[in-house]
């Protein structure tokens, strides 16, 4: 049984898994020394990631583990990075510098697709899924004092957006488009990284944030227990609803009161969200990629466990909220498994 990774130890995890990744470099020499006795490949593989206090991380630091603990196996030896998030993962994937990342549906639709910070380059047709994981709630989370209790309230007040490279920048800028609101000129913005803005918030520098993330989360727990009394807004109306029509990878989603009892909200909250995804390059080793996705489906339980953001999943689920076609390794898996039956068959093309 994988154990329940607390958000809350991740640093000590990033130590650890440093210590893992030069341990993988020892059994790369070790292979490569050993190589005229039996041939036996050994593949080094990174998985891109995002901040440590969010679900990326331990998202990937579950499936590291779950190959790693099949080496003898696969011969594959898996490490995480943490990362500024979506945008720089699919573009290290594509570039090579990643061979797995974990990226917004949104943001992966709109890479394949050329658009948003992709529109300069075209269209990435070499990106590739695996699977979706769990959901996540575009989050906005106003200290009382700034009288924020609607989205419309943010006009003339400062807030974080998030930081270039991360997706839900883009998600809190479709936000204010969808209402009629400017970054820069209707309200005073902020684009740091999600782990600092509680801080921020807490320090009264800002009025309010956006993170798009999957709950219960460690960062919204800090910015709803300190001194300062915070509410989670709602994202909803008119301007929300057209917004949800015109992009097909948003939906409606709801963040419990229960995760955040000292949130002064006194009921669930209305907003919108997108899903968390797993992708590779097309180029990446059939393989590797049935592997990965092999142990995460077979130890789907064990996999559903290390997070309550995860309880919600199902096999499914997980192969719903794609927009780039399903990488060869991990169609055949599904396959084997019959679970191509849930695939869109747009999405089968290699």
């Amino acid at each position: 049984m994988i154990t329940y990774i607390n958000p809350n130890e991740v640093v000590i995890r990033e130590k650890q898994m440093k210590k893992e990744r030069s341990y993988a470099l020892v059994l790369v020499g070790i292979s490569i020394l050993l190589g005229g006795c039996k041939d036996r490949k050994v593949s080094f593989v990174t998985i891109g990631t995002g901040g440590v206090t969010g679900i990326y991380y331990p998202t990937g630091v579950a499936i590291s583990r779950m190959v790693n603990k099949k080496f003898d196996e696969y011969n594959i030896k898996a490490t995480v990075e943490s990362t500024s998030g979506s945008v720089f993962n699919v573009n290290a994937v594509l570039n090579g510098d990643l061979v797995f990342g974990v990226v917004q549906s949104d943001r992966q639709y709109q890479a394949y697709n050329g658009l948003a910070e992709w529109s300069k380059y075209g269209k990435q047709t070499g990106l590739r899924s695996l699977f979706s994981v769990h959901p996540e709630s575009i989050t906005l989370i106003a200290s009382e004092k700034s009288g924020i209790r609607e989205i419309e309230d943010l006009k003339g007040k400062r807030v974080n957006l998030g930081n270039p490279g991360s997706g839900y920048l883009q998600n809190s800028r479709d936000v204010l488009k969808a209402i009629g609101l400017t970054e820069g000129d209707d309200l005073s913005v902020e684009y740091v990284k999600a782990v600092e803005a509680p801080g921020l918030l807490q320090d009264e520098r800002i009025d309010a944030f956006f993170y798009t993330v999957g709950h219960p989360n460690s960062n919204i727990k800090e910015a709803t227990s300190g001194r300062i009394k915070v509410f989670i807004v709602p994202i909803r109306g008119p301007g929300i609803d057209k917004m949800l029509k015109k992009y097909s990878y948003y939906a409606k989603s709801t963040i419990a009161h229960s995760f955040y009892p000292y949130a002064l909200n006194t009921e669930d909250v209305a907003t919108i969200g997108v899903k968390a995804t797993f992708v590779t390059s097309k180029k990446t080793d059939e393989d590797i990629v049935y592997a990965i996705t092999k142990e995460v489906f077979e130890n789907f339980e064990d996999f559903k466990s290390l997070h309550p953001a995860y309880k919600v999943l199902t096999k499914k689920g997980m192969l719903k909220g794609l927009s780039t076609p399903i990488h060869k390794g991990a169609l055949k898996y599904y396959k084997e498994a019959g679970l191509d039956k849930h695939i869109d068959p747009k999405l089968i093309i290699d």
